[in-house]
């Protein structure tokens, strides 16, 4: 019994130990890194959810990184009216190529409405904007399904998240909720592609 104890914490410690050093790479990556601005791509991607993602996203496609523009996970009634309305942008190009995701509700809905778009498009490249703490987790989502398809990630950073997040109870909360949703993620890529 007392041998199955020392087992069973070395198992344990060693799974923290583990965890420990995956979050610490994760938190790595996420942290501020250049961002390519200048590259045009097929569509500008964009997933809602987090503050200034579609306001930078609008930026990018006034600055005409792309001729298309897609808004993943906007309300059923959402107009580009709307969006403008609520993320106090404009747009400074025709809005004739913007186009709204209305299915999507979370992550794995936004791929797959990604995914319907690009099919749809042909595209070859897209822009990827989200919130940089999602971005790892987005990307994961959307490359299964399109491993084709080059994707040029655009972090969003956010005064909302402390960028000392490891003494904000709040923002620990939120970056260690993402990492934990990446593992499920990298995880269940890594068995569908074995099977």
């Amino acid at each position: 019994m007392k041998r199955f104890k020392i087992i069973l914490r070395i198992y344990l410690y060693s799974l923290f130990l583990f965890w420990l050093g995956g979050f610490i790479v994760f938190q790595q990556y996420i942290r501020k890194r250049p961002i390519d601005e200048t590259t045009k791509t097929d569509a500008i991607v964009v997933l809602t959810g987090g503050k200034n993602r579609i306001s930078e996203a609008v930026k990018l496609y006034n600055k005409g990184l792309s001729d298309i523009l897609f808004i993943s996970g906007v309300g059923e009634h959402v107009n580009v009216k709307a969006l403008e309305n609520q993320n106090h942008v404009y747009f400074t190009r025709d809005d004739m190529h913007v186009l709204l995701g209305r299915e999507a509700t979370n992550t794995i809905e936004n791929a797959v409405e990604v995914s319907e778009l690009i099919r749809r498009n042909h595209l070859k490249t897209i822009r990827l904007v989200t919130s940089y703490y999602h971005m790892p987790r987005s990307l994961a989502e959307i490359s299964a399904q399109n491993p084709q398809v080059k994707i040029i990630e655009h972090p969003v950073y956010s005064k909302n998240v402390s960028k000392r997040w490891w003494k904000r109870p709040k923002s620990f909360y939120l970056i260690a909720s993402e990492y934990h949703k990446f593992i499920f993620v990298y995880i269940k890529n890594l068995v569908l592609n074995i099977i």
